[in-house]
């Protein structure tokens, strides 16, 4: 059974949402949640629910937290390479692609990148384009700028 609980913070309303004792998605104010999901605030989820507040206030760079994402091996290697990149840096989707040993394979990140079923635990929003500029993020450019610009500022603390 797939349980989630919604939190107020500083960039909306977020739901996050667990089965199986690991976290598999995080929702972001207006985007659909499954319909058989319940309400329901486990301990996993108070904990993800009190990480990501400490995170979005400048004091937390890492999660530790059980993650569960649903993807292909492709897509799970792509999100494993997300997590790698520390706070506070970016790469962008050739990087990646390089990384994960598929260096002809750019779009395929993206397209993965775009897929990441838990945002911000998984820093998708870490990635930007080859000529630096700010590529897509599932709940807008302003956001990825807002997360990006919280990492900065806190990244030597």
């Amino acid at each position: 059974m797939k349980s989630i609980f919604f939190y107020e913070t500083s960039i909306g309303k977020i739901g996050i949402a667990e089965e199986g004792n690991a976290i598999t998605n995080l929702y972001f104010h207006g985007e659909d949640v499954p319909e058989d999901a319940v309400v329901n605030e486990t301990e996993l989820l108070k904990e993800a629910g009190r990480q990501l507040q400490e995170y979005l206030a400048g004091e937390r760079k890492e999660f530790d937290l059980p993650l569960s994402p649903v993807g292909t091996e492709f897509m799970q290697r792509v999100w494993d390479a997300l997590c790698e990149i520390p706070y506070g840096e970016t790469r962008c989707y050739q990087e990646i692609a390089q990384r994960i040993g598929n260096p002809k394979a750019s779009r395929a990140v993206g397209l993965a990148n775009n897929r990441n079923p838990i945002p911000i635990y998984i820093p998708c929003h870490r990635i930007i384009g080859k000529n630096g500029k700010l590529t897509g993020f599932r709940s807008g450019l302003g956001l990825k700028e807002r997360l990006l610009e919280l990492e900065e500022q806190h990244k030597d603390l």
